[in-house]
């Protein structure tokens, strides 16, 4: 198997709709595995067997990767800190395109696409 490094998040029992949503948005293969899908026998914990136990969305780009994380009482980094998805496109217009369907399904736009002072648009 080839070397490779892809952004985990863990959501808070939303993995399988976010992922669904990027499938819808950019494409690729989605792969998804619910925990009922493995043998329950010396899991060190006990998931709810609908949770999503992993899941990849395989894009040209890249690969993302996610799960549902467990509730064990803490707060889920997810909700109280910033994280962000990078992806680079061929053109301007593209990414216009794409910011357009993250949007319409519900996403929203932090700051606005334009042109970066380092000279690209972001």
């Amino acid at each position: 198997m080839a070397q490779s490094l892809a952004p985990y998040i863990a959501f808070p029992g939303t993995t399988a709709e976010a992922f669904e949503h990027w499938h819808d948005v950019f494409g690729g293969e989605r792969t998804l595995m619910l925990y009922r899908d493995f043998p329950m026998e010396g899991m060190p914990f006990e998931p709810d067997p609908e949770s999503v136990a992993h899941v990849t969305l395989t894009l040209p780009a890249g690969v993302l990767a996610g799960g549902d994380a467990m509730e064990d009482g803490n707060e889920y980094a997810v909700r109280g800190t910033a994280y962000s998805l990078l992806y680079t496109t061929d053109t301007p217009e593209e990414a216009r395109e794409y910011i357009q369907r993250l949007r319409g399904g519900g996403g929203a736009v932090g700051m606005p696409f334009e042109t970066a002072p380092w000279g690209g648009w972001y």
